[in-house]
């Protein structure tokens, strides 16, 4: 690749080769201040499908360790979400140190907050906007939860924020950084916010989970218990390695349904959704 970047997010490094300068400017810039990895665990690549496809109408093919060969390409101008999109394949096909649960974390008191729903639930826009109140922010994308600990280690990546998602954290944050507005990609307008620097200096320090919450957003504000059983398979739905761990995945799930309480809730706006995670963190 003639354009290369590497970087740590957590405890995983990642090696990013492009075939064109700009998505690894963007991601340079982005991702300032965040450590290189000694080696990487997974490599991306952003290549063009076809040799031409370089120059003329050019378009980003997704490859690197792992890879879905039937994926569509995305415009050079989406190419920073395809070196995000990338290294979350990477992860979710290839890691197996870490049980994965797509799920936003944040952390205060030195105990984790795991949000866990269906695309649109909100947990990315709930993680920017509690950080915003002074939370940690360890990832709206994956946690990591380890098997042999049963703790939360960070990947405070970029935050994928959506459409009207936008402008309410850029108004909460409003000294944040952002990434430029992709607009018009398969899911919407998209803009990355950048963690801040609490949360990359910290990233190294995972902690013990003590609360699971299932979001949903667009309903009147209500909260409600969830019996292990419906979390143990929201949780293995939620799970992209839970089957490849096999036992270790088992005992890591079962272990965290087990000693975590989790409550399910549904808010018409965020200042209900935020209100509701503050009573319901209080009463731990």
């Amino acid at each position: 690749m003639r354009h290369v970047f590497s970087v740590r997010i957590g405890p995983v490094g990642f090696r990013v080769g492009s075939a064109w300068g700009a998505p690894i400017a963007q991601l340079e810039t982005l991702y300032a201040g965040y450590p290189k990895p000694d080696v990487p665990d997974f490599s991306v690549r952003l290549f063009p499908a076809r040799p031409w496809r370089r120059f003329v109408r050019p378009s980003v093919t997704i490859g690197g360790d792992f890879m879905l060969p039937d994926a569509a390409p995305l415009p050079l101008d989406q190419g920073l979400l395809a070196a995000e999109m990338g290294m979350n394949l990477q992860m979710a096909l290839g890691q197996r140190r870490y049980l994965l649960l797509h799920a936003s974390a944040v952390e205060r008191d030195g105990k984790a907050l795991l949000m866990t729903g269906v695309s649109g639930a909100g947990k990315s826009t709930l993680s920017a906007l509690l950080s915003a109140r002074g939370w940690r922010f360890m990832g709206d994308e994956f946690a990591l939860i380890d098997p042999e600990t049963g703790l939360v280690h960070a990947f405070p990546r970029l935050v994928s924020l959506k459409n009207a998602a936008i402008n309410v954290v850029a108004g909460a944050l409003p000294e944040a950084r952002f990434g430029p507005l992709l607009a018009g990609t398969p899911k919407g307008d998209i803009r990355h916010l950048v963690p801040d620097a609490a949360a990359v200096a910290a990233m190294a320090t995972p902690v013990a989970p003590a609360l699971l919450l299932f979001p949903s957003y667009g309903f009147e504000a209500a909260e409600r218990a969830v019996p292990p059983s419906e979390v143990f398979v929201r949780l293995t739905q939620a799970s992209t390695n839970y089957v490849a761990l096999g036992e270790r995945g088992f005992s890591a799930l079962t272990q965290l349904v087990k000693a975590v309480p989790a409550r399910a809730i549904d808010y018409p706006d965020t200042d209900s959704a935020v209100a509701q995670v503050e009573k319901l963190w209080s009463a731990l």
